[in-house]
């Protein structure tokens, strides 16, 4: 087989690397426990530009149900406590000088069902990026069995090969979530 632009190695690259994305973002869904990947998302207006909160401080976990962020420009405290109160993630930050703690509130039920949906939210966006991965594939092998660098014998084994590892990563996406929805669940 000409190496032509399919590479069944980098399909998996491909594959794994939306299962990556669902995993981070299953990390910065909250379940009660702190957890310092919590504050990714959250930019703080600082110096005339929009930065990650990492980049304006350290952000620690000394407790189970406690984020410590312990700004490193005291006159950036008060833009961080904004950043965080508007994040949606719920959290109320309690300011002592340049020290920054978040008490991690109990989840109640109705929210535990939003994050399990949240949750189930993703894995699909996940599902449809290794699905068109998926779709890519395919339609390379197609075009070189058209073009006559691959024959309808070898186009079929490999295509065989990308559905297997389609339905493999689909299934850790699977899995990933039950887990997910089970810690959340869990009280």
């Amino acid at each position: 087989m000409s190496s032509g632009d399919y590479d069944l190695d980098d399909l998996d690259r491909r594959m794994h690397g939306a299962l990556n994305v669902l995993k981070s973002e299953f990390a910065g869904l909250r379940t009660g426990r702190a957890s310092a990947a919590l504050l990714d998302p959250i930019s703080v207006q600082a110096y005339g530009s929009t930065m990650p909160l990492n980049q304006v401080a350290t952000v620690s976990v000394p407790e189970p149900r406690m984020i410590s962020v312990q700004v490193w420009d005291k006159d950036m405290a008060s833009a961080v406590e904004k950043a965080i109160r508007e994040s949606d993630l719920g959290l109320n930050p309690v300011v002592e000088g340049q020290v920054l703690r978040l008490p991690i509130p109990e989840l109640n039920e109705e929210r535990r069902q939003e994050l399990v949906k949240v949750a189930h939210k993703y894995s699909e966006q996940a599902k449809v990026a290794v699905r068109n991965v998926r779709r890519d594939g395919m339609e390379k092998l197609k075009i070189m069995e058209k073009d006559g660098d691959i024959g309808k014998d070898e186009h079929h084994h490999e295509s065989a090969n990308v559905q297997t590892l389609t339905d493999k990563v689909i299934s850790e996406i699977d899995t990933a979530l039950a887990d997910k929805e089970t810690e959340i669940m869990q009280v």
